[in-house]
């Protein structure tokens, strides 16, 4: 790491990887200005120098890559890795990973780099919508599961939220809700967390405990209010009132956790986890679709599969004359039937990203889709 005296520093410049001031406690995300309060802070505690692996931003270099970051390959998904929104997508998860490893270690992280986050998130979500539902089932990124899932959750939530037509303010909460519904875990055992067995009584006691421990985390150490607060406290309540911790139902529910809970769901059912693998967005979908009002609210889920489709954006599908094909906009009107780009078609005949036709289904009656298809079993033939 570069070692950066601190008479150096000046409010207002922002780094282009995190900023330490030791090898266990965070300063400032990459990305984040620093202000003149952290500067008199570093003298006031006596610190002379920080460290960090990045450079002061520019404007040059103020999208860049993550250096700790890889991104890996998408299977038959139309990106290159480390350009465009792919590159803002991977960015987003990488700092909110740094944050969330301030607060698993107690670093004290402040609201403001979160609050960057999630605006920045809304931002790319509508200018760049189908690209960033697409990364949810196209992405493979390697690490940093839990700050993945969480922007994946934060994406879906923004997308629900957007339909419903909530003022900015309220999707803003929404979003920052969505992002932070699962903090409580950082602060249980790795070992618990990692578990590919079965779990005790007392481990599952643990883990459910985590949005009480979300829920003081996000009022009592980043401060932010009830509002925030409800959305990681009930976010595992259900709509027939079977849920935790409390144990309430319907409408009590707090309307972002009801958000929070559908887009955690389907973010969970298409994620590896230790202990399976992940399902195919239609099957997620069907999965949701046969709730019958237990989990989730009817109302929510509506809104959520006519933002997604039956087939989301990025799934693979078979169509009925053997061609291959992604799943690139989706129809409200017509659900089965999206608008597709070729990746193999009838004859076998396998299509660069920047190749392949755009078909949509809603016009070309002739085709249809047979089953939607996993990425894994199919991704050899693009290569």
């Amino acid at each position: 790491m570069n070692k950066i005296d601190v008479k150096t520093l000046k409010s207002g410049i922002a780094f282009t990887e995190p900023v330490y001031i030791d090898s266990d406690n965070l300063l400032v995300p990459a990305g984040i200005p620093l202000r003149q309060k952290d500067i008199d802070q570093l003298s006031d505690w006596g610190i002379f120098s920080v460290r960090t692996e990045g450079e002061i931003q520019t404007e040059a270099n103020k999208n860049a890559a993550p250096k700790n970051t890889a991104p890996s390959k998408l299977s038959l998904v139309e990106v290159q890795e480390n350009k465009g929104p792919y590159r803002s997508y991977i960015s987003l998860i990488e700092r909110l990973d740094t944050i969330f490893v301030g607060i698993a270690g107690r670093a004290g992280v402040e609201a403001r780099s979160i609050d960057y986050i999630t605006s920045q998130l809304l931002q790319e979500v509508r200018d760049k919508r189908d690209s960033f539902i697409g990364y949810i089932l196209g992405g493979e990124v390697k690490g940093r599961s839990m700050a993945k899932n969480s922007i994946n959750t934060a994406i879906l939530s923004i997308l629900i939220a957007l339909e419903l037509k909530l003022i900015n303010h309220k999707i803003l909460q929404i979003a920052t809700g969505s992002l932070l519904h699962d903090v409580g875990m950082l602060r249980l055992p790795k070992e618990i967390l990692d578990k590919k067995g079965s779990l005790s009584d007392t481990e599952r006691q643990r883990i459910g405990s985590h949005p009480l421990v979300a829920h003081k985390i996000v009022t009592q150490e980043l401060f932010y209010p009830k509002e925030v607060g409800l959305i990681v406290l009930q976010h595992h309540e259900r709509w027939d009132g079977g849920g935790y911790p409390h144990r309430i139902s319907g409408t009590k529910i707090d309307l972002g956790a009801r958000i929070v809970s559908v887009s955690d769901a389907f973010e969970a059912m298409v994620s590896n986890k230790p202990y399976r693998n992940s399902m195919v967005g239609y099957q997620a979908m069907k999965n949701l679709l046969a709730d019958n009002s237990r989990r989730f609210d009817p109302g929510m889920l509506k809104v959520f599969i006519k933002t997604m489709g039956i087939y989301p954006i990025g799934s693979i599908v078979l169509l009925n004359n053997s061609a291959l094909a992604r799943v690139v906009e989706v129809h409200a009107d017509t659900p089965l039937r999206p608008k597709i780009h070729l990746l193999i078609n009838e004859f076998g005949r396998i299509f660069k990203p920047d190749e392949g036709d755009i078909i949509d289904l809603k016009t070309n009656k002739s085709l249809f889709i047979s089953k939607a298809v996993d990425p894994k079993d199919i991704a050899g033939k693009n290569q």
